[in-house]
């Protein structure tokens, strides 16, 4: 996993040199972009890389090519034929070769995509709508974790996962923690850039709260830490979203402490079980209320079959304590879910991990499980949206949403509470903006199989529940996730595309949070080199 030990033997480097030697004669035109990109990089750097293993072009072995192309890639959308393929991918081994492929992808005007783990929902880690030819840069060889328990902290590299980072400080400490995302199979690199929560999020706020220092590699190919570029760069880079200011080499992270036991229960109720909704207004009214150590997200499912179809509502929580404790809380503050005894399992931190990322509690497997990088979701296509509520959604607002559920098969609804330290860190602290005042937020998820004949009904139905919601949820401007990012929001950014343009959706993830990150963005990147669908524009 280290990068130190992916240099190649002397008889390899110098089998490089020969081969660079003789390169250029053998090149034709249809591979000349990747040669000169080759030669560059060579130039640029004084760390060798075996060409087998970090570059990949459909012309040199197209079935390789599209393994590593679709590798990390999760939404399957963005993979079929259609859509834009790169020209090539490049998988840096070290520091430098990120370095230097911002210098060439410079110098040769080469547009190119950065990417860490995929999750992005509108794919544009892995596919550029505007501009052709565009290159990926694959960060996955650089993972890198080291654990430090007596400083409270971690570096970690922006090609490690979520799960694997998990279990790095799993093994070093038990009372340990990070409040990053949930599914193992996330990219350190992205997740952080857009904010990063989970399931500690109230009690420690987002992963981008807790960021000590971080190395980026600037558009003049300079490798910056937090000193080096400053606190705007810094502020701009946790929470701002990934693709606009340089390419995160690794984040530096606060260590949280968490009890040796946790607990967590999921109780399940259809609409039957909950007709008048008694027990999801009660949800609504104390769920961001609650202590800090609690945090109970309700997921809306379809169960039964076409004759006996209705919504399955799962209150699915963890408790930072033991379950005594916790059935203390919930008899006091939430006695309609009737929660009971034989609904909590006390874990460890790294169990509870495994938990919520979907794995079995019947038959578990081991904790080495999370550093396979697998997605929970497996090869999906899906549509996603997000929301953030202000105020308790009311019976006829719930009614509707839950009858537009009734209408797929497929549908998720999740509800994620807010308060507790959300509510504590102000809104400028960071570029990420929905803090006081939010209740919970709203992420709206469709998804299909390869045999979908008609996935066009599937995006419109995702819409027309975005729209019914309207009247229920933020406006002005209405707030959405900038790591759930949203393409209906407007923007297809470019070279061209202007502030007022960019505001459209800028102001939905970042709020008046965005003018300085504009501000920032003309500063640090005035040629826009990091650009894609949905970046950061510039001032003029």
């Amino acid at each position: 996993m280290r990068a130190s030990k992916l240099a190649p033997p002397v008889s390899y480097i110098s089998y490089l040199a020969l081969y660079f030697s003789f390169y250029k004669v053998a090149s034709t035109p249809s591979n000349s972009l990747q040669d000169d990109f080759i030669n560059c990089l060579h130039q640029n750097t004084n760390v060798s890389f075996p060409l087998d293993k970090t570059f990949f072009t459909p012309e040199r072995n197209a079935s390789m090519f599209i393994e590593v192309l679709n590798s990390t890639a999760q939404n399957q959308r963005y993979l079929t034929a259609s859509m834009p393929k790169p020209n090539f991918i490049f998988k840096p081994v070290h520091e430098s070769h990120v370095q230097a492929s911002v210098v060439c992808s410079k110098k040769l005007e080469i547009h190119h995509r950065v990417r860490s783990g995929g999750h992005d929902f509108e794919g544009v880690s892995y596919v550029s709508h505007i501009e052709t030819p565009f290159i990926i840069i694959d960060m996955a060889k650089l993972r890198q974790i080291n654990v430090n328990i007596e400083d409270n902290s971690v570096w970690v590299q922006a090609g490690a996962t979520i799960g694997e980072l998990y279990y790095r400080i799993s093994e070093k400490s038990k009372i340990h923690g990070c409040p990053a995302g949930i599914y193992p199979s996330l990219g350190i690199g992205g997740h952080i850039t857009g904010g990063a929560y989970g399931s500690l999020l109230r009690k420690y706020g987002l992963a981008a709260d807790n960021v000590l220092d971080a190395k980026i590699v600037d558009a003049h190919g300079k490798l910056l830490d937090r000193t080096a570029m400053g606190e705007d760069l810094f502020w701009a880079i946790r929470g701002g979203a990934g693709g606009s200011f340089g390419i995160i080499l690794a984040w530096k992270i606060k260590l949280v402490p968490v009890p040796q036991t946790l607990t967590v229960f999921t109780v399940t109720k259809t609409l039957d079980q909950d007709p008048g909704f008694k027990i999801l207004s009660k949800w609504q009214q104390v769920a961001d209320k609650l202590v800090e150590d609690l945090l109970i997200r309700v997921y809306f499912t379809i169960a039964g079959n076409n004759e006996n179809k209705t919504v399955a509502m799962s209150y699915i929580g963890q408790f930072l304590g033991e379950k005594g404790n916790l059935m203390e809380v919930m008899h006091k503050d939430f006695p309609e879910l009737g929660i009971t005894q034989e609904d909590c399992l006390e874990m460890s931190w790294i169990e509870s991990v495994m938990y919520f990322s979907g794995f079995s509690t019947s038959n578990p497997p081991p904790p080495e499980v999370l550093l396979q990088a697998k997605s929970p979701f497996g090869e999906v296509y899906f549509e996603a949206k997000s929301d953030f509520a202000k105020e308790p959604i009311p019976i006829l607002g719930l009614k509707g949403m839950i009858k537009k559920i009734l209408e797929e098969e497929a549908a998720l609804v999740v509800w994620t509470p807010y308060g507790g330290m959300m509510d504590k860190i102000p809104e400028s602290e960071i570029p990420f903006p929905h803090r006081s005042g939010t209740m919970f937020m709203i992420l709206y998820y469709r998804s299909w199989s390869d045999t979908e004949k008609r996935p066009d009904m599937r995006i419109k139905w995702i819409r027309e529940l975005y729209s019914y919601m309207t009247p229920y949820v933020s406006c002005n401007p209405r707030q959405s996730y900038a790591n759930y990012r949203d393409l209906d929001l407007g923007g297809q950014n470019n070279l061209k595309t202007s502030f007022k343009q960019a505001q459209v959706w800028g102001e939905k993830y970042f709020k008046d949070n965005f003018n300085r990150l504009v501000k920032i963005k003309t500063k640090v990147d005035p040629e826009n080199l990091f650009r894609h669908e949905q970046s950061i524009p510039l001032l003029y």
